[in-house]
Protein backbone atom coordinates (compact mmCIF):
# COMPACT_ATOMS: atom_id res chain seq x y z
CA UNK A 1 0.00 0.00 0.00
CA UNK A 2 2.67 2.30 0.82
CA UNK A 3 4.41 1.45 -2.61
CA UNK A 4 1.63 2.49 -4.59
CA UNK A 5 0.74 5.78 -2.17
CA UNK A 6 4.31 6.72 -2.31
CA UNK A 7 4.20 6.66 -6.61
CA UNK A 8 0.75 8.19 -6.55
CA UNK A 9 1.83 11.20 -4.22
CA UNK A 10 5.07 11.89 -6.28
CA UNK A 11 3.39 11.16 -10.08
CA UNK A 12 0.26 13.43 -8.91
CA UNK A 13 2.12 16.70 -6.95
CA UNK A 14 2.85 19.54 -8.31
CA UNK A 15 4.75 20.96 -5.51
CA UNK A 16 8.47 19.55 -5.04
CA UNK A 17 8.09 19.09 -1.17
CA UNK A 18 5.36 16.19 -1.82
CA UNK A 19 6.99 14.60 -4.39
CA UNK A 20 10.11 14.49 -2.15
CA UNK A 21 7.91 13.09 0.33
CA UNK A 22 6.82 10.36 -2.26
CA UNK A 23 9.93 9.69 -3.24
CA UNK A 24 10.57 9.07 0.59
CA UNK A 25 8.03 6.75 1.14
CA UNK A 26 8.39 4.81 -1.70
CA UNK A 27 12.09 4.00 -0.51
CA UNK A 28 10.92 3.03 2.81
CA UNK A 29 7.94 0.95 1.63
CA UNK A 30 10.59 -1.30 0.01
CA UNK A 31 13.24 -2.08 1.73
CA UNK A 32 11.53 -4.61 3.85
CA UNK A 33 10.38 -6.06 0.55
CA UNK A 34 14.74 -6.54 -0.28
CA UNK A 35 15.71 -7.42 3.32
CA UNK A 36 12.38 -10.20 3.76
CA UNK A 37 14.77 -13.06 3.11
CA UNK A 38 16.90 -12.09 6.15
CA UNK A 39 20.00 -13.22 4.05
CA UNK A 40 23.05 -11.87 4.58
CA UNK A 41 23.17 -10.50 0.61
CA UNK A 42 19.73 -9.37 0.91
CA UNK A 43 20.75 -7.14 4.04
CA UNK A 44 23.40 -5.26 1.99
CA UNK A 45 21.42 -5.14 -1.12
CA UNK A 46 18.65 -3.11 1.39
CA UNK A 47 21.38 -1.54 3.00
CA UNK A 48 23.06 0.02 -0.39
CA UNK A 49 19.80 0.80 -1.44
CA UNK A 50 19.04 2.53 1.20
CA UNK A 51 22.10 4.75 1.05
CA UNK A 52 21.70 5.53 -2.80
CA UNK A 53 18.14 6.46 -2.65
CA UNK A 54 18.53 8.61 0.32
CA UNK A 55 21.45 10.55 -1.00
CA UNK A 56 19.30 11.24 -4.26
CA UNK A 57 16.29 12.49 -2.17
CA UNK A 58 18.23 14.77 -0.38
CA UNK A 59 19.85 16.03 -3.84
CA UNK A 60 16.26 16.49 -4.77
CA UNK A 61 15.33 18.62 -1.99
CA UNK A 62 18.59 20.70 -2.45
CA UNK A 63 18.05 21.43 -6.14
CA UNK A 64 14.30 22.11 -5.33
CA UNK A 65 15.50 24.52 -2.29
CA UNK A 66 18.18 26.33 -4.75
CA UNK A 67 15.58 26.59 -7.59
CA UNK A 68 13.21 27.92 -4.86
CA UNK A 69 15.56 30.32 -3.81
CA UNK A 70 16.32 31.95 -6.99
CA UNK A 71 12.66 31.83 -8.33
CA UNK A 72 10.60 32.49 -4.69
CA UNK A 73 8.42 29.19 -6.51
CA UNK A 74 8.00 25.50 -5.30
CA UNK A 75 5.87 24.26 -8.56
CA UNK A 76 7.80 21.22 -10.37
CA UNK A 77 7.31 22.59 -13.77
CA UNK A 78 9.22 26.09 -13.19
CA UNK A 79 12.70 24.83 -12.24
CA UNK A 80 14.34 28.09 -14.43
CA UNK A 81 17.54 27.89 -12.04
CA UNK A 82 20.67 26.44 -14.38
CA UNK A 83 22.85 24.44 -10.91
CA UNK A 84 19.18 22.88 -9.46
CA UNK A 85 18.80 21.53 -13.45
CA UNK A 86 22.20 20.13 -12.61
CA UNK A 87 21.64 18.77 -9.48
CA UNK A 88 18.10 17.10 -10.32
CA UNK A 89 19.29 15.38 -13.50
CA UNK A 90 22.40 13.74 -11.22
CA UNK A 91 19.60 13.39 -8.61
CA UNK A 92 17.32 11.30 -10.65
CA UNK A 93 20.16 9.37 -12.64
CA UNK A 94 21.31 8.35 -9.15
CA UNK A 95 17.21 7.07 -8.34
CA UNK A 96 16.52 5.34 -12.06
CA UNK A 97 20.53 4.10 -12.15
CA UNK A 98 21.58 5.71 -14.77
CA UNK A 99 25.51 5.81 -16.05
CA UNK A 100 27.61 6.89 -14.22
CA UNK A 101 25.10 6.37 -11.36
CA UNK A 102 24.51 2.64 -11.70
CA UNK A 103 26.73 0.65 -9.81
CA UNK A 104 24.08 0.54 -7.24
CA UNK A 105 21.34 -1.31 -9.32
CA UNK A 106 23.19 -4.63 -10.35
CA UNK A 107 24.14 -5.37 -6.90
CA UNK A 108 20.67 -4.33 -4.93
CA UNK A 109 18.86 -6.48 -8.07
CA UNK A 110 21.02 -9.22 -7.48
CA UNK A 111 20.30 -9.59 -3.51
CA UNK A 112 16.44 -9.00 -4.02
CA UNK A 113 14.01 -11.83 -4.76
CA UNK A 114 12.57 -12.10 -8.07
CA UNK A 115 9.25 -10.19 -7.04
CA UNK A 116 11.25 -7.32 -5.51
CA UNK A 117 13.12 -7.41 -8.18
CA UNK A 118 10.29 -6.92 -10.83
CA UNK A 119 8.99 -3.79 -8.26
CA UNK A 120 12.62 -2.36 -8.73
CA UNK A 121 12.74 -2.11 -12.21
CA UNK A 122 9.38 -0.90 -12.85
CA UNK A 123 7.01 0.50 -10.16
CA UNK A 124 10.33 2.47 -8.75
CA UNK A 125 11.14 3.74 -11.85
CA UNK A 126 8.04 5.63 -12.29
CA UNK A 127 8.07 8.58 -9.74
CA UNK A 128 11.51 9.41 -10.97
CA UNK A 129 10.65 9.32 -14.28
CA UNK A 130 7.57 11.01 -14.17
CA UNK A 131 9.53 13.91 -12.39
CA UNK A 132 11.71 13.69 -15.24
CA UNK A 133 8.94 14.02 -17.54
CA UNK A 134 7.52 17.36 -15.68
CA UNK A 135 10.89 19.10 -15.89
CA UNK A 136 12.17 17.68 -19.08
CA UNK A 137 11.96 21.00 -21.23
CA UNK A 138 14.32 23.00 -18.66
CA UNK A 139 17.04 20.39 -18.02
CA UNK A 140 20.28 20.36 -20.12
CA UNK A 141 19.60 18.33 -23.34
CA UNK A 142 23.52 17.53 -24.00
CA UNK A 143 24.30 16.09 -20.43
CA UNK A 144 20.92 13.89 -20.73
CA UNK A 145 22.09 12.83 -23.98
CA UNK A 146 25.34 11.50 -22.75
CA UNK A 147 24.66 9.96 -19.97
CA UNK A 148 21.57 7.95 -22.06
CA UNK A 149 24.55 6.94 -24.49
CA UNK A 150 26.83 5.64 -22.08
CA UNK A 151 23.89 3.69 -20.31
CA UNK A 152 22.70 2.25 -23.49
CA UNK A 153 26.09 0.87 -24.22
CA UNK A 154 27.50 0.09 -21.15
CA UNK A 155 23.98 -1.91 -20.22
CA UNK A 156 24.69 -3.75 -23.38
CA UNK A 157 28.57 -4.10 -23.12
CA UNK A 158 28.25 -5.35 -19.02
CA UNK A 159 24.68 -7.75 -19.64
CA UNK A 160 27.76 -9.92 -21.70
CA UNK A 161 29.65 -11.44 -18.98
CA UNK A 162 27.11 -12.26 -16.65
CA UNK A 163 25.98 -15.25 -15.89
CA UNK A 164 22.93 -14.73 -12.95
CA UNK A 165 20.03 -13.43 -14.43
CA UNK A 166 19.34 -10.93 -12.04
CA UNK A 167 22.35 -9.10 -12.93
CA UNK A 168 21.37 -9.50 -16.84
CA UNK A 169 18.44 -8.13 -16.28
CA UNK A 170 19.77 -4.85 -14.36
CA UNK A 171 21.49 -4.66 -16.85
CA UNK A 172 18.98 -4.24 -19.30
CA UNK A 173 17.31 -1.75 -17.44
CA UNK A 174 20.10 0.64 -17.60
CA UNK A 175 20.40 0.12 -21.33
CA UNK A 176 17.00 0.52 -21.85
CA UNK A 177 16.33 3.61 -19.65
CA UNK A 178 19.26 5.16 -21.85
CA UNK A 179 16.78 5.07 -24.53
CA UNK A 180 14.33 6.42 -22.56
CA UNK A 181 16.20 9.40 -21.56
CA UNK A 182 17.95 10.06 -24.65
CA UNK A 183 14.71 11.32 -26.50
CA UNK A 184 13.38 12.77 -23.05
CA UNK A 185 13.93 16.35 -24.15
CA UNK A 186 12.71 15.96 -27.58
CA UNK A 187 9.67 14.09 -27.44
CA UNK A 188 8.68 13.07 -23.99
CA UNK A 189 5.91 11.01 -24.88
CA UNK A 190 7.78 8.54 -26.26
CA UNK A 191 9.95 8.09 -23.14
CA UNK A 192 6.43 7.46 -21.53
CA UNK A 193 5.91 4.88 -24.33
CA UNK A 194 9.18 2.95 -24.17
CA UNK A 195 8.76 2.63 -20.33
CA UNK A 196 5.22 1.03 -20.39
CA UNK A 197 6.43 -1.16 -22.62
CA UNK A 198 9.54 -2.37 -21.50
CA UNK A 199 7.95 -2.42 -18.21
CA UNK A 200 4.57 -4.99 -19.80
CA UNK A 201 8.03 -6.85 -21.18
CA UNK A 202 10.30 -7.18 -17.98
CA UNK A 203 7.36 -8.14 -15.90
CA UNK A 204 6.47 -11.34 -18.25
CA UNK A 205 10.33 -12.27 -17.79
CA UNK A 206 10.97 -11.94 -13.96
CA UNK A 207 7.22 -13.93 -13.68
CA UNK A 208 8.42 -16.30 -16.19
CA UNK A 209 11.95 -16.78 -14.28
CA UNK A 210 10.06 -16.88 -10.88
CA UNK A 211 7.63 -19.84 -12.03
CA UNK A 212 10.64 -21.78 -13.50
CA UNK A 213 12.83 -20.92 -9.77
CA UNK A 214 15.63 -19.68 -12.66
CA UNK A 215 18.45 -17.83 -10.87
CA UNK A 216 21.37 -18.97 -13.25
CA UNK A 217 21.73 -18.91 -16.95
CA UNK A 218 22.87 -23.16 -16.38
CA UNK A 219 18.83 -23.72 -15.01
CA UNK A 220 17.42 -21.99 -17.75
CA UNK A 221 19.38 -24.06 -19.65
CA UNK A 222 17.02 -26.89 -18.62
CA UNK A 223 13.67 -25.35 -18.38
CA UNK A 224 12.32 -26.05 -21.73
CA UNK A 225 12.07 -29.92 -20.16
CA UNK A 226 9.53 -28.64 -18.07
CA UNK A 227 7.33 -26.56 -19.29
CA UNK A 228 7.72 -26.06 -23.03
CA UNK A 229 5.13 -23.31 -23.83
CA UNK A 230 6.29 -21.35 -21.19
CA UNK A 231 9.62 -21.35 -22.50
CA UNK A 232 8.35 -20.37 -25.94
CA UNK A 233 6.58 -17.51 -24.48
CA UNK A 234 10.11 -16.30 -22.62
CA UNK A 235 11.97 -16.77 -26.20
CA UNK A 236 9.52 -13.95 -27.70
CA UNK A 237 9.49 -11.74 -24.84
CA UNK A 238 13.07 -11.71 -24.74
CA UNK A 239 13.70 -11.25 -28.24
CA UNK A 240 11.19 -8.38 -27.52
CA UNK A 241 12.82 -6.66 -24.96
CA UNK A 242 16.08 -7.12 -27.06
CA UNK A 243 14.25 -4.75 -29.85
CA UNK A 244 14.04 -7.25 -32.85
CA UNK A 245 11.72 -6.01 -35.71
CA UNK A 246 8.35 -7.66 -35.75
CA UNK A 247 8.19 -7.61 -32.19
CA UNK A 248 6.39 -4.95 -29.96
CA UNK A 249 10.04 -4.48 -28.96
CA UNK A 250 11.19 -2.62 -31.42
CA UNK A 251 8.20 -0.40 -32.01
CA UNK A 252 10.17 2.71 -29.20
CA UNK A 253 13.14 2.01 -30.57
CA UNK A 254 12.25 2.62 -34.10
CA UNK A 255 9.99 5.19 -32.92
CA UNK A 256 13.10 7.15 -30.76
CA UNK A 257 15.76 6.81 -33.64
CA UNK A 258 13.21 8.02 -36.25
CA UNK A 259 12.59 11.05 -33.61
CA UNK A 260 16.17 11.51 -33.47
CA UNK A 261 16.84 11.69 -36.95
CA UNK A 262 13.77 14.76 -37.50
CA UNK A 263 16.63 16.66 -35.04
CA UNK A 264 19.47 16.25 -36.69
CA UNK A 265 20.98 13.46 -33.58
CA UNK A 266 21.71 10.58 -35.03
Amino acid sequence: ISLLLGTTITMSSNHWIMAWMGLEINTLAVLPLISKSHHPRAIEAATKYFLVQAAASALVLFSSMTNAWHTGQWDITQLTQPTSCLILTSAIAMKLGLVPFHFWFPEVLQGSPLTTGLLLSTIMKLPPITLLYMTSPSLNPTLLTTMAIFSTALGGWMGLNQTQIRKILAFSSISHLGWMVIIISYNPKLTLLNFYLYALMTTTVFLTMNSIKALKLSTLMTAWTKVPSLNAMLLLTLLSLAGLPPLTGFLPKWLIIQELTKQDMA
